[in-house]
Formats: C-alpha cells, sequence, structure tokens
C-alpha cells in the first residue's frame, strides 16, 4: 500500500486527509503537528518511503527528495513554495504543487485589516484604555477614502486587495509588477482608481505599502534601506506574504527614525521566534502567520491539496502542477 508522509499540520485533527487518502487506498502517516527542520523530515522520509509527501512549513529539503524509492510528487499545503527543493523534485521526476487561491480572500481581508487598525488607531486606543487613559483629542486619524496605498505584486490575491480597497474605500490605489509594466507602462489606470506604477513612484505616493510577492532569491529581502529610503509618505508597511521579503535591521532603523509610520506583519523573518526588538514595538502590529486562515478557506485547503496528491498517485497529471518533472510521470 502507498505510503502518504504529511510532515506537519496545524489543525486538531486529520479526518479530512485521511479519508481522501484512505478512501483512493493509500496509507497516511503524520509527522508532528508542528514544522520541523530538514533533518527531522529525512529521518521521516527514511523510516516510511513515502510516494508522495504534504507539507505545511516543514522543510523539504533536496535529500528528503532523493530518499524514498518512489516519490510521485511534493504537495505544500498552502501557496508559497520556498520551502520545498523544487529543482530536485523536478529532476527526480515528481511533481511540486501548491493551492495557490485558496485564501485569496481572507489574506486580502487581513491586509486591509492591518491598514484600517493603523489609519483609524484601533489597537493603539484600546491600549490607551486599558491603560486608564480616556483622551479623545490625541486622536491624529485618516480618512480611509483619502489614502494613497501602494500593492507590491499583483496576482490573485493583489488583484482582490486593490479591488476591495479601491472599490470598498475609495482608496487611491498604486500597484507594481514587472508584468503590469511591461503590458500597461507607468501611470496607465487599469481600473478605477487602480494604476501602475513603477517602484519610484509607488514609493514616492503611498501612504501605506502592502507586500503580496513570494519570497525568491530576487525578492529576498526586497524591502531594505534603500527601498526604505525611497519612501516620502512615512507609510505603514504591511507584510502578509513571507517575512524574508523584509530586512529587519533596516526595519528597525526606519521605525526607530520614523521613516516609516508603523509596520503590520503577519509574517516576520525568524519565526516562529522573531526578534524581540522589532515584535515588541508599540508602533509594530503583529499577528502569528494566521492571515490565511478561516475554517473555510483550511477545509478548501487540505482537501483539494490531498485530492491533487491522489491524482499524482493514480498518474495524472494534478491540478495545480508547479513544476515539470523531468521523467516518469504520465498525464492525462
Amino acid at each position: 500500500m502507498s505510503c502518504v508522509l504529511l510532515t506537519d499540520y496545524p489543525w486538531p485533527n486529520l479526518d479530512i486527509e485521511r479519508e481522501i487518502i484512505e478512501a483512493a487506498g493509500y496509507r497516511l502517516v503524520a509527522g508532528p503537528s508542528t514544522a520541523s527542520g530538514a533533518a527531522a523530515i529525512e529521518a521521516l522520509v527514511a523510516e516510511h518511503d513515502p510516494e508522495a509527501i504534504m507539507t505545511c512549513w516543514s522543510t523539504v529539503s533536496a535529500a528528503a527528495i532523493a530518499k524514498p524509492t518512489a516519490l510521485k510528487i511534493v504537495a505544500r499545503m498552502g501557496v508559497g513554495l520556498d520551502n520545498i527543493a523544487m529543482d530536485a523534485a523536478t529532476r527526480r521526476g515528481a511533481w511540486v504543487t501548491n493551492v495557490p487561491d485558496y485564501c485569496v480572500e481572507e489574506v486580502s481581508d487581513h491586509a486591509i485589516a492591518m491598514v484600517l487598525n493603523h489609519f483609524r488607531g484601533i489597537m493603539a486606543f484600546d491600549r490607551e484604555v486599558k491603560h486608564g487613559r480616556w483622551d479623545p483629542a490625541s486622536a491624529r486619524l485618516r480618512r480611509i477614502a483619502t489614502l494613497t496605498v501602494g500593492i507590491i505584486g499583483f496576482g490573485q490575491i493583489g488583484r482582490v486587495t486593490a479591488r476591495k480597497l479601491a472599490q470598498g474605500f475609495g482608496c487611491r490605489v498604486l500597484v507594481h509588477s514587472p508584468s503590469l509594466l511591461a503590458q500597461h507602462g507607468d501611470g496607465a489606470e487599469i481600473s478605477e482608481n487602480v494604476s501602475v506604477a513603477d517602484l519610484a513612484g509607488l514609493r514616492e505616493n503611498a501612504d501605506a505599502i502592502i507586500l503580496h510577492v513570494p519570497l525568491t532569491q530576487a525578492t529576498h529581502h526586497m524591502i531594505d534601506a534603500g527601498f526604505i529610503g525611497g519612501c516620502r509618505q512615512r507609510p505603514l508597511l504591511v507584510n502578509v506574504s513571507r517575512g524574508g521579503l523584509v530586512d529587519n535591521a533596516a526595519l528597525l532603523r526606519a521605525l526607530q527614525s520614523r521613516a516609516l509610520s508603523g509596520a503590520a506583519l503577519d509574517v516576520v523573518e525568524g519565526e516562529p521566534a522573531p526578534p524581540r526588538e522589532v515584535v515588541d514595538r508599540s508602533d509594530v502590529v503583529v499577528t502569528p502567520h494566521v492571515a490565511f486562515s478561516s475554517d473555510a478557506s483550511l477545509a478548501e485547503l487540505r482537501r483539494r491539496c490531498t485530492e491533487d496528491v491522489v491524482r499524482a498517485l493514480r498518474g495524472s497529471r494534478p491540478l495545480h502542477a508547479c513544476n515539470q518533472p523531468d521523467a516518469g510521470i504520465t498525464s492525462n
């Protein structure tokens, strides 16, 4: 009976995964609920010899991918692929998959909630009142419709965030991606209140900057001292993508010098133990990598990811393939 190894799972049970896998005639083996490092996953793979590996946040290294006798798929239970050695899987002849759109609404809602919190002072005033200070005259708040919001990355989540801000709140939205610039040019209006911007124009005008980009070698620490130095409106920085997009040292200096008015972070480089000097600041709001989460999104993620694993084990092309294996795979 073919084995499916689930490396980690941040939910209370495995009912969805087990039902789908066992109904297809395969066997599910689960590692610990919390994420593990590369060595621990390599040991699990060596022990169970899986034909499929499903992972949330654990690292699936090239060494882990090399160990199984007949590996067919490595499935990311999420969107980002930075914890999977995808080149090694491709060379091995194994699919790499993700679920790219299960949490579009949740992540865009979370990013907008962070913007609203900052410019309407929700958490800041809550803290003040709980410490016995009732001072409405101290409010320095903004009308949301007057904000210019920059969005870097215009995939599915970026597009939904832009639509909600522009149509729902009346914000001016500047969006940046290389493909948009190539297709439309700087300054082109692509929908009501939404315009394409190069990075210089976005940094010059944005009151808030939201990151909706994957973590790659090219985007690692894209928010550094040089990037922040070009910001002119002391913007709020919102990161709901990957912590490694932001250089923590540069972020801390920018907050200390007030080059940024604040940061709202669902992800932080160094998580799950991010640097206290960043997350303990009163001008930083942090949530523990939960922007994707809702009862509906998690159920959808678990079902769709597991169903794609079954497709691959049966010799079919997965619906959400992120690579083209070198050999040994048949497609429908």
